[in-house]
This record gives C-alpha cells, sequence and structure tokens, in this order.
C-alpha cells in the first residue's frame, strides 16, 4: 500500500480509475498459490456513478414499507444450515418482516419450506426463531388440524363440519425452497426464479473452498441499533479499517487500501484485502512486520507463501484437516462475498464467517454471526452451536471462543452515533467513493430495482 494516507494520486484519471498507489491485491495473488484458482484470480469492477445517496433510504418509513412489500418477500435468503434440520421431522423457522417459513426435512429427506400460517384461522404452527425435532407431522396448536411433512391434508377434527373443504385444495402454502453449499435458502415468491441464477458467480467461485463440509462453531445473534442496510453497509468495505480498528490492527496492516472490489452482478459483490505489505517493503520486512523473524523466510520465498505456509501446518493441525492444498488468499486474506439482500459469505480459514441482517423495524436489525470451522477428517460432523443472543451493550469478547470479539466490537460502536448522525444531517445525503465504497452503490441500486417495482 502507499506510504501516504493523503496522497491524491492522478487526479487526470476518469472517475472509478483511481486505485491506492503501490502493490495491489492481485499483482500478490498473480505471484503465489492463489493465482490459478478461478475466484480469486477474478475482477469484475465498474463504475456505477458518483451522486450523493439519499439518508431517506434509511429513515423514510415509506421507503421502509417498500422495502417489506417488494423486496424481503421476492429474494433468495437463507434460512438455517442443512445440518440444523439433519433427521426427518426436524424443522426450524425462519422470519424476515411478516412473512414467516417453515422449514422441514421430510420422512423422505427432502427438505421443504412452508408458510409458517394455518390455512384455518391462521394461526402460526411454530414461534418465530424457533425449532424442534422428531415431528411426524406438523400441527396447528389452535384447533388441532395437521398436515404431513410435505404439507398434504392429514387430519380435520370434528371433520363433519367441514363438508365445503377439500383434502387435496387445503394442503400447506408450499416456498421456493432450495440448498447451496449447504445453506437453506427460502423464497417468499412462489413465483421466484430458481436459486442456482439468484447466486450468480457463487457456485463457480466457491466450488473448491468447502463451505457445505464445514460447520457452525459459533453462533451470535446482536441487536444494532440503525437501519438494517446501514449496519450491514458497515461491512461492505475496507475503507474503515484505519480509523475504526486502529486499536486491533497490527502494523503491516490488513492491505485495507488497496483492498479489490469486484461487482460481478446485480446480486453478488466481493471486496478482498490482507498482508501485501507497505510500498517499498522488501520480502523480508514484510515477513517481519507480521511478527515473525526475519531469518526464518526461506530465499526466493515470498512472505505471504510462507505466511500461508505456516498457518497450513498450525491451522490444520489445530483444526484436524490437510490444508496443504488451500491457496494461501484463502488461508491469508479477508474474503467477503455479499449476496443480495443480506447475506456475507468469507470462504478463508482464518476468517470463517457468515453474517446475516434482518431487519426489526426501520430503526433495529439482529446480526447474526456465523463462525464456519472445517469438519475434522476424522470424525462425525459436530453439532451446530446453539445461538448465543447479546442486546447491544454486551461485548462480542464475552462470547467464549470468539476470536474477532474486539474487531466486532470497535465495528458496532459506530452504529449508535452514525444513526443519530443520518437522522440529524442538514445534508440530504451520503457521499460515497467510486471504488471502495462501490458496493453500497451496488446494493442500493438493486434495491431499487425491486422498490421501484
Amino acid at each position: 500500500m502507499s506510504h501516504d494516507i493523503n496522497d491524491p494520486g492522478d487526479l487526470s484519471l476518469a472517475p472509478g480509475e483511481a486505485r491506492n498507489p503501490g502493490k495491489s491485491h492481485q499483482d500478490a495473488l498473480r505471484s503465489e498459490s492463489s493465482a490459478n484458482d478461478l475466484g480469486l484470480s477474478a475482477q469484475a469492477y465498474e463504475f456505477l456513478g458518483d451522486e450523493d445517496l439519499p439518508y431517506s433510504r434509511y429513515t423514510c418509513h415509506e421507503f421502509y414499507d417498500s422495502e417489506v412489500k417488494h423486496m424481503w418477500s421476492k429474494t433468495w435468503q437463507w434460512a438455517c444450515r442443512e445440518e440444523h434440520i439433519p433427521k426427518a421431522g426436524d424443522y426450524t423457522v425462519y422470519d424476515v418482516g411478516p412473512y414467516s417459513a417453515f422449514v422441514v426435512r421430510g420422512d423422505d429427506m427432502k427438505i421443504r419450506a412452508f408458510v409458517n400460517s394455518c390455512p384455518h384461522r391462521g394461526m402460526q404452527f411454530a414461534d418465530a426463531g424457533s425449532s424442534g425435532s422428531g415431528k411426524q407431522f406438523i400441527r396447528c396448536p389452535f384447533h388441532g388440524m395437521s398436515w404431513n411433512l410435505q404439507g398434504g391434508l392429514k387430519e380435520i377434527p370434528c371433520r363433519w363440519d367441514f363438508p365445503h373443504v377439500k383434502d387435496e385444495e387445503f394442503g400447506l402454502m408450499e416456498l421456493p425452497c432450495d440448498t447451496w453449499a449447504g445453506f437453506v435458502f427460502v423464497n417468499f415468491d412462489r413465483g421466484a426464479g430458481p436459486l442456482s441464477e439468484f447466486l450468480e458467480v457463487l457456485p463457480a467461485h466457491f466450488e473448491n473452498w468447502g463451505l457445505e463440509d464445514r460447520y457452525v462453531a459459533i453462533h451470535t445473534a446482536k441487536e444494532l441499533p440503525g437501519n438494517w442496510k446501514m449496519c450491514m453497509e458497515a461491512f461492505l468495505e475496507a475503507y474503515h479499517v484505519l480509523a475504526t480498528h486502529r486499536g486491533s490492527r497490527k502494523d503491516g496492516g490488513a492491505g485495507w487500501a488497496n483492498a479489490q472490489y469486484d461487482i460481478f452482478g446485480k446480486n453478488v459483490t466481493r471486496f478482498i484485502h490482507g498482508p501485501t505489505g507497505q510500498e517499498g517493503q522488501s520480502e523480508a520486512e514484510i515477513f517481519a512486520s507480521f511478527g515473525q523473524n526475519a531469518d526464518d523466510l526461506p530465499p526466493g520465498v515470498s512472505a505471504r507463501e510462507q505466511l500461508a505456509e505456516n498457518l497450513r501446518a498450525a491451522q490444520g493441525a489445530a483444526l484436524g484437516v490437510d490444508l496443504s492444498n488451500t491457496p494461501a488468499a484463502i488461508l491469508l486474506d479477508s474474503i467477503e462475498y455479499h449476496l443480495f439482500p443480506n447475506a456475507c459469505f468469507f470462504p478463508g480459514i482464518q476468517i470463517p464467517l457468515v453474517y446475516r441482517f434482518r431487519p426489526l423495524g426501520q430503526d433495529r436489525c439482529l446480526h447474526e454471526i456465523l463462525i464456519m470451522r472445517p469438519v475434522p477428517e476424522s470424525g462425525e460432523r459436530p453439532p451446530p452451536a446453539p445461538v448465543t443472543y447479546l442486546d447491544m451493550d454486551t461485548s462480542y469478547t464475552t462470547v467464549d471462543g470468539f476470536f474477532l470479539g474486539q474487531v466486532l466490537d470497535e465495528d458496532t460502536e459506530n452504529f449508535h452515533r452514525q444513526w443519530a448522525g443520518i437522522n440529524a444531517s442538514f445534508k440530504e445525503g451520503e457521499t460515497l467513493g467510486n471504488y471502495q465504497e462501490a458496493r453500497i452503490r451496488r446494493f442500493h441500486q438493486t434495491l431499487l430495482e425491486y422498490v421501484a417495482a
């Protein structure tokens, strides 16, 4: 990265062409084991404009209502992991806004999703966020009507009083449901297109990264102050690292200023950044800046490759997996794919996160974090960790084993002041960087396609 973060660079460049002076992240990847990986070698930036984004997207009640009606009702969202419902009769409930899906594994082991509402008088079959196991059928707790795990009508108590009900027309309303990389997705639009199309480049890029072979080691859910978009967007750029994470980042940096940003389509964007060293540093100096002995760097080996090799041995032993063929970038870098509207997937080993953001009204949201560890090669898949709920004032560092607790606390501490500032501002909107904050602009452009419709 550049020595001077205030270097204005070449101001004659066209909008969106400017990059941080110095070695790019792609320059680092081209010289190492990451070079031949389809996803890691991909680049897909485009200039999307530089007009301000209105603050009313966050503060306007009518805009929030339009999101609920036109966007949350028509997009694919991950509801759970497959291992959350491993056996026939296991179920979980996924909710967003007023919408609720009852996700259940049938006797045939197929996973299905149904509207969580009894067709008799609308009673929910299970509460928001609940889960369970061993169901033989789906029973309404209000009057006892029941359906089999495939959604077909099983029983109506006092059947004689419903001669007008035809069994074949009184089944549960099934929702589109599909899986990818071990995640179960649902869509509240019964006419939705296939999940495979919605995922765009994700299946191809993640083909060799093995999210389906990971388990949920830690699962947190924390309420945040502020509109869900505002909170989520804080995690879509690395521009904030210098100021927000000044207390936790190491000398040598995480390569935040030369992060690569990609716009793969309407639904999928990415950043990738990691240890590349300062402009002008030798490989030995880069190696030493990350707490290593410069004399331990073999001749002709890059600092990144040796750092990765050290991690292959240490992390492989700790996790009980073979990492010998894992690309350096998957071991070293922060790689985050955002899937519209609300999910972020990290394929990394050191930063093995999955995020989900859901609104709790216009001015609050729920941020869920999953730590996804590789399944040990010598044993069975560990059961998924239960959810640890945190209120607004509880630190992530209170969660046992949450090694990123301090970093997440630094992120979330911003939200009170940002939400207050957005509401207090006399300026009508936020001004984004053309490159480092392009993912936020792409997100809003996709969102407006739903809201405008």
